[in-house]
């Protein structure tokens, strides 16, 4: 009971510090109340508690109370929000939906800036808020400015988050180029709620490929046809022709394709870091795999294992009872030859990021990388820690379709598609945004020809232009007199007026827009912030056809027209803030 006398407090507190910070010093007419599904969410959740603090409702032993939250019906005849919050408690509080419903009727009808609410269906809430409390979210945008849209939910968590990481033995092909969109706006949204992201990319150095890679280099230099299991593409030539421009004795020397190795692989990987670089894309580590064994880590933490029962000896084999952890079999860490397999870099990397502080590190892999979910978490077992410190996200494959025709040849990689080709036709901008509107678990297919329109078919346009507009109905606007401010200071704002079909429906979708960033961030999906600007942009571009910010034909300025500047320069606020999070620009002009 201690803790529902507490929270009955809460809905007073909600409220005083909607009217604290809406009424002071304005000298306006203000309305205090909620102005974002957030903060109605909040007045909901504080309405259940008073109830139970009244003993109007208890719950049943055991039980806890649900977690409110308020969507936008498909029906807006249904109200502007609704809730399910009364079916969610029915069974923790042994009570009928709509009787629940019925006692929170009365407590959110007395919310400041609810107009109504009504019970449909086995116990919906369906509430309507009045204009003038729906219409304070345009002026709070404004003020928050880029701000708005972020929290501290993720405040101390120190995320690592591994994307691209391609192989450094050729040009970046399409698949990593969707990683460098989605890793890198990933990281954007995480930031956004707190999280402190360090955006890493492993540097692939020791192996099998880097051999063939430096192989192929060699045998190009010598005008020799590249091995059977070699590297082609014009991209070679050009490598190799630079290694022997800075190294003219390199084919002479004591061996020749340790210098083509070196030298080829670094060059390699400038290139791969200025093309990311160009892209938007910036990591703030690139880890060196080759330093995992040349530093003794990965022989060090193998002995480790060797020593206790995460590993057993079999065939002449050292392998990790990955099984034990959910993993469809148990794998080779040490080879019979002696050789360390491929995930014993796996351990000491995994090792090596927690040491550097790492609270979860995020893992994004290619189509052909499902294996590894069960296995890093293995790993993570398997070194006492908790598997849940690792996530790993599996993106599908990307094509490329022009006039309905696939796109597979490259200019310098010869049978891919790069990162370079794809900016080179449709532009920075339209890349990045076109690979990052998708769920990165589904395959998709790139229309070019869409792409490199300057039409509302094209989706980057669409929302790029959506801000543009506002940018120029701001200065038409100013040019007519209209302004956000008064000579005084005071703001040339009323809610109130904001009361049109067209206004409400933009005002919901705005608010919606923490949201979508919160779950875009909580379920590791920046396409959401993507699609949400569209519907701002669908929602922007239908009020302007109907609401006038400047006045029609010279005509004097009206309080509505100063209100509805407000209004627009939110929506320009919000389409730029959700533009930032996906590393895309927000035009003033197209």
């Amino acid at each position: 009971m201690d803790r529902a006398v507490n929270n009955s407090i809460d809905i007073s507190r909600f409220v005083t510090a909607v009217e604290l910070t809406r009424i002071g010093g304005r000298g306006s007419s203000r309305y205090t109340g909620p102005v974002t599904p957030e903060e109605l969410s909040a007045a909901v959740s504080a309405c259940l508690h008073e109830a139970v603090a009244a003993g109007d409702l208890t719950l049943v032993d055991g039980a806890e109370l649900p977690e409110a939250k308020v969507e936008r019906p498909k029906n807006r005849e249904h109200g502007d929000w609704a809730t399910t919050v009364a079916m969610q408690a029915s069974k923790r509080f042994g009570r009928k939906p709509r009787e629940i419903a019925e006692i929170l009727v009365e407590r959110l009808s007395n919310v400041p800036g609810v107009a109504a609410v009504d019970i449909a269906g086995p116990g919906f809430l369906n509430i309507k808020l009045e204009a003038a409390a729906a219409g304070e979210l345009a002026q709070s945008i404004v003020e928050q400015g880029v701000s708005y849209g972020t929290s501290d939910v993720l405040s101390g968590t120190a995320i690592n988050l591994e994307f691209v990481s391609a192989n450094p033995t050729g040009p970046i092909h399409l698949g990593g180029t969707r990683w460098a969109a989605v890793g890198d706006s990933l990281a954007r949204v995480l930031q956004s709620q707190g999280a402190q992201v360090t955006r890493e990319y492993y540097f692939n150095d020791h192996g099998a490929q880097i051999d063939r890679f430096a192989r192929s280099l060699l045998a190009r230099a010598r005008n020799e046809d590249a091995p059977e299991d070699g590297y082609g593409g014009q991209y070679i030539s050009d490598i190799a022709q630079r290694v022997l421009e800075q190294h003219p004795d390199a084919l002479e020397s004591e061996d020749p394709q340790e210098v083509f190795r070196a030298n080829g692989v670094e060059l390699m990987f400038q290139e791969i870091k200025s093309s990311l670089h160009e892209f938007g894309v910036d990591f703030d580590v690139f880890f060196h795999e080759n330093s995992l064994f040349e530093g003794g880590q990965v022989e060090q933490l193998v002995e480790q294992l060797k020593d206790s029962d995460a590993m057993y000896f079999k065939d002449g084999a050292w392998w990790l009872r990955s099984t034990d952890y959910g993993d469809d079999k148990d794998r080779v860490v040490i080879k019979s030859d002696g050789n360390a397999a491929y995930i014993a870099g796996d351990i000491a990397y995994f090792k090596d990021k927690r040491g550097r502080g790492a609270d979860l590190c995020i893992y994004m892999l290619g189509a052909d990388h499902h294996g590894y979910v069960a296995r890093l978490k293995a790993v993570a077992a398997a070194l006492g820690d908790s598997p849940e410190r690792v996530e790993v996200l599996i993106g599908q494959m990307v094509n490329l379709v022009r006039e309905g025709v696939a796109v597979r040849m490259s200019k310098r990689a010869g049978t891919v598609v790069t990162m370079e080709d794809l900016v080179e036709v449709v532009g920075v901008d339209a890349a990045r945004y076109s690979l990052t509107r998708y769920s990165v678990d589904s395959n998709i297919d790139i229309d070019l020809d869409v792409l490199t329109k300057r039409s509302n078919e094209n989706p980057v346009f669409y929302v790029q232009y959506a801000h543009a507009r506002t940018c120029a109905v701001q200065r038409n606007a100013e040019a007519a007199g209209v302004r956000r401010v008064a000579e005084d200071g005071s703001d040339l704002f009323d809610a109130a007026l904001l009361d049109h079909a067209r206004e409400a429906d933009l005002l919901a979708a705005l608010g919606q827009y923490p949201s979508v960033v919160a779950q875009a961030a909580e379920l590791r999906e920046p396409h959401r912030v993507a699609r949400h600007l569209e519907l701002l942009a669908g929602t922007y571009h239908r009020w302007y056809d109907v609401c006038r910010v400047a006045p029609q034909g010279g005509g004097p300025v009206e309080p509505v027209h100063n209100s509805r500047l407000w209004l627009n320069d939110a929506v320009q606020q919000v389409l730029a803030n959700g533009l930032t999070l996906l590393g895309v620009g927000a035009p003033e002009r197209m």
